[in-house]
């Protein structure tokens, strides 16, 4: 028997007393608390601990248990819950909680410590398995595995942020653990200041504890990563399809201004043939910096100005603070103290804070009241056109950087303070905006942006990693908060590229744009009193470098849109730690290789520094082309790769096939081609391919159309599925592409077409501003292609 810890310092859970069942839920009372195991579905398990009643709110949690099958046996010293799929074994004395196998093996279980109160604090002690690795958390600098080191979760503005700086500005509390191929998640459903410890300066266990509330978490098991994420995403749910303009190149500055910058920026993207589809207002166009304002003399016209962005095939999305300035007269600030929806002191009082505008009051976005005024205030936003929105500075930031933790939030009328309220705040400032735009929009996808948040955020808004810094450490560390994101149900992330802290070079922009236009978020942003940051202000062999990027990025666009519909249906994230498919394969942790990343399942990605022109990469399991050349790479190697300024190291998997299209000035405009890329080999894959008409919500009443693509591998064999769905594309040719075959012939439906031999390249060489030497080549591969009429039904292709 287990001592129990009963100390005038700490307090565990004790000995089992008594407990009852209902269903697929037990509750027990011990000699030191309560507890309660609810069974959400056959893989995960949901553990409540406290002293008191249970609190079952929860702003994160929108997933409900499911009707199962479950078995309960007792025994002397031990219950235990059985699913098809695991079983959670509680010991009586003292109370413990192990997550086994059906066999019986440990995939997760408590420490002696168990569950223990010091003071308010409450922290649960797992024991650290052998060779146990951890992932996730979400926006934390570091390395992809997580061992070793300690984390907290208090969302801060974190202006500059050093390449270990912790915490920064959003939290999102759950990790993997992996061990002896097995895989589990925990999932810690509690807002106050948190702590992780993953074996940080102890060797004996993991813990995760918060300065008080309850402790409630969830133990997820399943045989992959990936299942693993769904459980999650299925807990604190999905994002709804974002509008395809919002996946497209976006160009922010803090800020442009006067409207005359913003329409020569417009311009020059078309001028010069580079594809983007908006520009950001950061908060220079607002009078004095208040939100819901406009500055009357640098936008005197802003319905003119938006109308003339349009036609020119850009949106527009605007900065959204949530500070809102104390100043008798300003139509938003007497609204809203008319309305009452400001954060109060105990005794009443509105608080007041310092930022942008000067002293401030703060809406109260947990207050449903308060939720129903922020919709109001975008009416004119929306009436002149606008779709896109960016919540910045939702921490709360303000001047002084601490805010009173006495401050009183709303709760839904439960009651709380900034202990509670504040991991919560952006999170909750971003729900407001998403779904007022989306019900003022009416049918229209709004695009929601958002600096700060917590788990669940990913329903409402894109995520950013805030201010970074302009060197190549920073651009390689956004490299891994977005792949760690994405483990944390957050698909639609993204970093500034170019850095938005200090001047990038020219190769420092180049190489970042590279890597950005294979991130799902793809954003150059930079602030005042720094040079100029587009893709022209670098000189003309960046300006080049960055076209080839961007309109590789919107040839995808197809591949792209239908890993977003993915992470809609899934909770998939778009760019993929390698963690997610070679989870046991111990290179892939190693800090030479932790910046590698997956672009969708099929695109290898290895993120190099600005100033390196050779690079050691690993090719993880599998055959891998060269996505410039051609050139095969077997997987499970190590191998030096070139890595000029102009060509990023990329590659596509073998038995892939990517579906792209020719690359557009922007995502509205619609095309008649679709180009299959079969990359040949004894892989087999499956990619569901999607499409609607990107841009509002009818998809959810089925205008929509996927088709499901499967590459047979050595059966040299792709076969195209039946169009499902209500939805037309606008496809009338389809172009099949095949790289790595010597194949003379293929054909479709047992008709035979005769392929033709074509030197390839995706990408535009580089000009050369020497008269005598030929253009810089990107690199080029032999493919055989082929041309024919698009339809809707089945395809069989075989070469």
């Amino acid at each position: 028997m287990t001592p129990i810890l009963n100390s005038s310092t700490s307090q565990s859970l004790g000995a089992l007393v008594n407990f009852t069942q209902s269903g697929s839920e037990i509750s027990g009372t011990t000699t030191n608390g309560n507890f309660r195991v609810t069974v959400f579905n056959e893989s995960v398990f949901k553990v409540s601990i406290s002293k008191n009643e249970f609190e079952i709110f929860s702003y994160a949690v929108v997933g409900t248990p499911e009707a199962i099958n479950i078995k309960i046996e007792e025994h002397d010293s031990t219950l235990t819950l059985i699913t098809a799929a695991t079983r959670l074994v509680i010991t009586k004395n003292p109370v413990r909680f192990s997550l086994q196998t059906l066999a019986g093996k440990v995939i997760n279980e408590d420490d002696t410590f168990g569950t223990a109160w010091n003071g308010e604090q409450v922290t649960t002690y797992k024991k650290l398995q052998p060779n146990e690795r951890f992932i996730g958390l979400g926006e934390k600098t570091g390395g992809l595995d997580r061992k070793g080191h300690a984390y907290q979760n208090w969302n801060s503005d974190a202006y500059g942020y050093g390449s270990g700086s912790d915490p920064l500005y959003c939290s999102t509390p759950f990790y993997m653990g992996i061990h002896q191929e097995l895989v589990y998640g925990v999932f810690f459903d509690n807002s106050y200041k948190s702590f992780f410890n993953f074996g940080a300066s102890n060797n004996r266990f993991a813990s995760f504890s918060a300065d008080a509330g309850e402790m409630t978490y969830y133990l997820i098991h399943a045989s992959t990563v990936s299942e693993i994420i769904k459980h999650y995403t299925f807990l604190t749910g999905r994002m709804e399809l974002p509008p395809m303009w919002s996946i497209g190149y976006q160009q922010c500055r803090y800020s442009y201004y006067p409207d005359k910058e913003v329409v020569t920026v417009a311009k020059t993207f078309r001028d010069k043939d580079i594809p983007a589809d908006a520009i950001v207002f950061d908060i220079h166009y607002m009078d004095k910096y208040k939100i819901f304002t406009w500055d009357g003399k640098n936008f005197s016209d802003p319905k003119g100005l938006i109308d003339f962005l349009k036609q020119q095939g850009f949106e527009v999305v605007v900065m959204c603070d949530p500070g809102i300035k104390v100043e008798p007269g300003y139509k938003t600030y007497d609204d809203g103290v008319k309305q009452d929806v400001f954060i109060k002191y105990p005794d009443g009082e509105n608080y007041q804070g310092q930022v942008w505008p000067g002293w401030c009051h703060f809406p109260d976005f947990t207050k449903p009241a308060t939720r129903a005024w922020w919709t109001e205030q975008f009416k004119d936003y929306v009436a002149l056109g606008v779709e896109g929105f960016w919540n910045d500075m939702n921490e709360i930031a303000t001047w002084g950087h601490s805010l009173p933790e006495n401050l009183e939030f709303d709760f839904e009328g439960a009651k709380a303070t900034t202990r509670r309220g504040r991991n919560l705040y952006g999170f909750q400032m971003a729900r407001s905006t998403y779904e007022g735009t989306k019900k003022l929009l009416k049918g229209k996808r709004p695009f929601n942006l958002t600096r700060s948040g917590f788990s669940g955020v990913q329903r409402y808004a894109a995520v950013w990693t805030g201010d970074n810094v302009s060197y190549d450490e920073h651009m390689l560390l956004g490299v891994r908060l977005v792949n760690s994101m994405g483990l944390t149900g957050i698909a639609f992330a993204g970093y500034d590229a170019g850095g938005f802290v200090g001047d990038a070079n020219t190769k420092l922009f180049a190489r970042w744009i590279s890597i950005a236009a294979f991130a799902p978020f793809f954003r150059a942003h930079t602030m005042i009193n720094t040079r100029d940051s587009e893709p022209w202000s670098y000189g003309e062999e960046v300006e080049n470098i960055c076209r080839n990027y961007i309109k590789f990025r919107y040839q995808l666009m197809p591949y792209i849109y239908s890993l977003f519909y993915d992470a809609a249906k899934t909770g998939m994230p778009v760019q993929r730690s390698l963690a997610i498919n070679y989870t046991h394969d111990p290179l892939v942790y190693s800090g030479l290789y932790h910046n590698q990343y997956l672009f969708g399942p099929s695109i290898l990605v290895a993120p190099v520094e600005s100033n390196k022109e050779l690079l050691k990469i690993y090719f993880p399991q599998g055959t891998w082309y060269d996505l410039y050349t051609g050139k095969q790479w077997h997987g499970n190697q190590e191998a030096i790769i070139e890595s000029p300024i102009h060509r990023l190291p990329v590659f596509v998997k073998a038995g892939s096939v990517l579906p792209m299209r020719p690359a557009q000035a922007h995502a509205g405009i619609t095309t008649t081609e679709l180009a299959l890329h079969i990359y040949c080999g004894n892989d087999a894959s499956d990619f569901l391919l999607y499409s609607d008409d990107g841009s509002t919500f009818q998809y959810q009443q089925g205008e929509s159309a996927t088709r499901l693509i499967q590459h047979h591998g050595p059966q040299n064999k792709v076969v195209i599925g039946k169009s499902e769905g209500a939805f037309k594309t606008s496809y009338r040719k389809l172009k099949i592409v095949l790289h790595g075959s010597a194949a003379a012939q293929l054909t479709v439906n047992g008709k035979q077409f005769s392929l033709t031999d074509s030197q390839h390249s995706f990408f535009a060489p580089l000009e050369k501003y020497d008269p005598i030497n030929e253009p810089d080549s990107m690199g080029e591969e032999t493919v055989r292609f082929m041309e024919t009429d698009y339809t809707d039904e089945q395809l069989e292709i075989r070469w």
